[in-house]
């Protein structure tokens, strides 16, 4: 049985969002990000701003001069969360096999429902149908025998698409593309796939799969599985697809180290809240930095027992930090986790003392009830303290998907 596998994506999310807020919005240029005298970055741009050349991750200074009508939103993540959460919910309805990439995407598999379901693009009208009635936003579909093939055809058709492939068309339907459609071909990739004459898909389909391994090792031959259409990867509904995270960029570029260590700690406290207050703790802790030439590198380590203690994701971003940062200016920090499983699910520590968990357990708990009642920030470290004299610019900076 061919599989049928869906990609939904949202249209402009964070944009749409705000127009839906505020109707005065409607069929004018708006992006969502911090302002540009202050080195804001784009984080979404609406269709009508996208006609302007305005992508995501420009600086907004860029933005504004390539629109001068452009409308500028300070982002809310809150808003956007809650969002996804209903669209993730709408998708669970049609399959319990979803897994979420983003806040505003996700691959669901719908093979064997077309007797319970329809045809899948029946399947597909609904899922958009049922998007808008609960969010009165848009989103464009995919749907392919191939997770990749899947998340090429929700974009080809943006906003308000819908795309189907069948098995007899991943062929004719991948040919043309350029090859920097192929997952995994970033711009560095590209530019040597052309060097060695490789301008689309069906170059790279038709090429000897042991000559681009000889080139790019084993990811050569994937891509050549790829471009013939083969992707035997499943839909993975499982934690492994869900991350935490928190990042800032500065308003002015960083260098003392005091504070850039300050800032980590506040993003770890954060982390850290937020996953006790979904009952999960991760594997894998991440640091991003981007420094001010733009140069971003993300570095990250696995824990041999899954957390949610802060101080245990604040000692290992500090090492990384400390190990990759070499004195250089800091225009954005992040820290993330990600790997997640359920909340005590992992073995015990042998080596630590459960009374010493659960006495920080018990404390962040406490904490925890004092936020949520007076609001962040009412009871805080006195290390996170130097975190509210830096100025950031107002960009979305909370990531978490379900």
């Amino acid at each position: 049985m061919p599989r049928v596998i869906a990609h939904v994506d949202m249209d402009a999310f964070y944009a749409s969002i705000e127009i839906r807020d505020n109707p005065k919005l409607v069929g004018r240029p708006v992006v969502v990000g911090g302002p540009g005298n202050q080195r804001g970055v784009v984080a979404a741009a609406s269709y009508e701003a996208r006609k302007y050349g305005i992508r995501s991750a420009m600086p907004m200074w860029r933005a504004e001069r390539l629109c001068k009508q452009l409308v500028r939103v300070d982002g809310n993540m809150a808003k956007y969360t809650h969002a996804s959460r209903q669209v993730m919910a709408i998708l669970r309805s049609f399959s319990p096999l979803v897994e979420p990439l983003s806040l505003d995407e996700a691959f669901l598999d719908l093979t064997g429902s077309e007797l319970a379901l329809g045809e899948p693009r029946a399947v597909g009208l609904r899922i958009k149908d049922e998007i808008r009635a609960a969010t009165q936003l848009t989103a464009s579909v995919g749907i392919a025998p191939v997770k990749f093939v899947a998340k090429i055809a929700s974009d080809f058709q943006k906003p308000d698409g819908l795309v189907i492939v069948e098995e007899h068309e991943l062929e004719s339907f991948l040919r043309p593309l350029p090859i920097a459609r192929l997952w995994g071909v970033g711009p560095k990739t590209e530019e040597a796939l052309q060097t060695l004459g490789f301008r689309t898909v069906g170059d790279l389909a038709d090429a000897e799969p042991g000559r681009l391994e000889r080139h790019f090792g084993e990811n050569g031959r994937h891509l050549a599985a790829l471009a013939r259409g083969r992707d035997e990867r499943d839909v993975v509904p499982s934690w492994d697809a869900k991350s935490y995270s928190h990042e800032q960029t500065f308003a002015r570029d960083l260098t003392d180290r005091e504070q850039l260590e300050s800032v980590l700690l506040d993003q770890a406290v954060r982390v850290a809240r937020r996953l006790r207050k979904d009952g999960v703790e991760g594997r894998v802790v991440q640091l991003k930095l981007r420094f001010a030439d733009f140069h971003t590198i993300s570095r990250q380590v696995t824990l041999p027992h899954a957390t949610a203690d802060a101080d245990l994701i604040f000692e290992q971003v500090r090492a990384l930090f400390r190990e990759a940062w070499e004195e250089r200016a800091i225009r954005l920090i992040g820290v993330g986790v990600t790997h997640m499983q359920a909340e005590g699910s992992d073995n015990l520590d042998l080596f630590r003392p459960p009374e010493v968990d659960s006495r920080k357990r018990k404390l962040a708990d406490v904490i925890d009830q004092i936020e949520d009642r007076f609001g962040r920030g009412k009871v805080t470290r006195a290390k996170t303290l130097k975190v509210d004299e830096i100025e950031d610019t107002g960009t979305p900076n909370d990531r978490s998907f379900d």
